[in-house]
């Protein structure tokens, strides 16, 4: 697979709680480099990344992030303020705590009205899989589908574990049409990436693939393995 066909699928990953403006500002400067999908931020930066990159790359931007258990109100008020400040994308966790209880038309209705607050921009609707049975990522399929967002998204790479092949195989089986998967977490080399994306996955959540060629190009360097993006 062309490296220019993975960097495209790349939502270009810095959510660390320590990440500053200058760090935001080099993954920006790295994803318009790279030519990736966008860069995905914190809350606090999309206004000042938004100005700074204008229209030449897509800002993508959490919300409920990373443990879901906000209330339906917060979450549609961050999306609105993210909207404001120039979000293109928001990346929207679940209430993982409704799913275990069975309560699917309030996630089903959390995640519509969410939806109605991107005001047309992307939904990306991360379940956290690494928490879920497979009972409970089928579920998640239909009330993702169900809801109108345009991703089902695997992780926040904030948990116990990131994305599988496995998991996407099994969205694959199960999400309506028109509903877009996105693999985040542990994506750790290009042969990682390139098979995701075989799998049916349209993004990857992933800071390592520019990361890597960055190292390669800087002489064959390994890139750090600090960051679960």
């Amino acid at each position: 697979m062309e490296r220019n066909e993975i960097y495209r699928r790349v939502d270009h990953t810095l959510l660390a709680q320590t990440a500053t403006w200058e760090e935001i500002r080099g993954i920006c400067d790295d994803a318009l480099a790279y030519g990736t999908a966008s860069v995905c931020i914190p809350p606090s930066y999309v206004g000042r990344a938004k100005e700074y990159l204008g229209d030449r790359m897509a800002v993508c931007t959490v919300i409920g992030f990373p443990n879901g258990y906000n209330t339906t109100a917060v979450k549609v008020f961050e999306t609105e303020d993210a909207v404001a400040n120039g979000a293109d994308e928001i990346d929207m966790v679940i209430n993982i705590g409704w799913l275990k209880d069975r309560e699917y038309d309030r996630l089903r209705d959390e995640i519509r009205q969410v939806k109605a607050a991107c005001a047309g921009r992307i939904l990306k609707v991360i379940i956290e899989t690494c928490l879920l049975s497979e009972e409970e990522k089928v579920r998640m399929c239909g009330i993702v589908t169900e809801a109108g967002a345009d991703f089902i998204k695997t992780s926040t790479g904030f948990s116990a574990a990131g994305a599988t092949f496995d998991d996407i195989r099994l969205f694959a089986e199960h999400v309506g049409e028109g509903v877009r998967m996105k693999a985040a977490g542990g994506i750790k080399s290009f042969g990682d990436a390139e098979e995701f994306i075989r799998l049916g996955a349209d993004r990857l959540g992933t800071s390592r693939i520019v990361k890597l060629a960055k190292a390669e190009k800087a002489g064959g360097q390994t890139a750090p393995d600090s960051d679960r993006y």
